[in-house]
């Protein structure tokens, strides 16, 4: 059976008899195992598991952090799974948009030049929009703060905006609200549901269950494989979400 292709506008997924492997011989681990997904673009997609369940790797194999063993993975449109990684590094550059736990932001910029700064190294965005993209996440008065000056939900929210700011198709989070409070966490898992409304596709690592509710699916992962899809009929507002 012929299947028709994803997409290719605002991150469209498509992974295929994915495998994944780390290690060799006795060590070998299977991080990745004959994994299935398709992710229609605008879908909040989150990622459930324990830590070596083979979340995190099934991210950066989508955004191209990682190349696999064997199987096809698509992506905006495109076969990245035999790309050497110079043309992978152009692919992120392109299309995808980061944000990490640990929000990586540079100590001697300030909130607005953290922004700016991915917008001069991929040459993609327009200056102009980062006051507007501060102002989206909540921080125009921030904008001229240094990560110190900032808490931990604020730095989180920075890394948000630098991951909006090259208008990507689709957004990769990998725990986002991992080191937040409730309350901060709250605001960040908001602005990922805004961010799909907008037609981008999300996807979300957690261990969370609670701040998985927010998504439109949400999948199961064990020990490499995916053991569960389920179509989440009642997302969760974030403003409501309690763990």
């Amino acid at each position: 059976m012929n299947e028709q292709p994803i997409a290719a506008d605002r991150g469209g997924i498509r992974l295929r008899g994915v495998h994944k492997t780390y290690g060799a011989g006795e060590a070998t681990v299977h991080a990745l195992r004959d994994v299935d997904v398709d992710i229609s673009p605008g879908e909040l997609v989150a990622v459930l598991g324990a830590s070596g369940s083979g979340k995190t790797t099934m991210l950066n194999v989508i955004g191209g952090i990682e190349s696999v063993d064997s199987g096809t993975v698509v992506v905006a449109g495109q076969d990245i799974s035999g790309r050497p990684p110079a043309t992978l590094g152009e692919f992120r550059r392109v299309h995808i948009g980061f944000v990490f736990q640990f929000f990586n932001l540079i100590p001697s910029l300030t909130a607005s030049e953290n922004v700016e700064a991915i917008v001069e190294l991929t040459g993609r965005g327009n200056r102009d929009r980062i006051p507007e993209l501060l102002a989206a996440v909540g921080l125009s008065d921030r904008a001229n703060h240094f990560p110190a000056q900032l808490s931990g939900g604020q730095q989180q929210r920075v890394a948000i905006a630098r991951a909006l700011a090259t208008d990507p198709d689709l957004v990769l989070a990998d725990e986002p609200t991992g080191s937040l409070d409730v309350a901060t966490g709250r605001e960040v898992l908001a602005l990922l549901q805004r961010t799909t409304r907008a037609g981008r596709g999300v996807v979300m690592v957690s261990h969370n269950e609670a701040a998985a509710a927010i998504a439109d699916r949400i999948i199961h992962m064990r020990d490499g494989y995916v053991v569960a899809d389920d179509r989440n009929a009642t997302p969760t507002d974030a403003a409501s979400v309690r763990w």
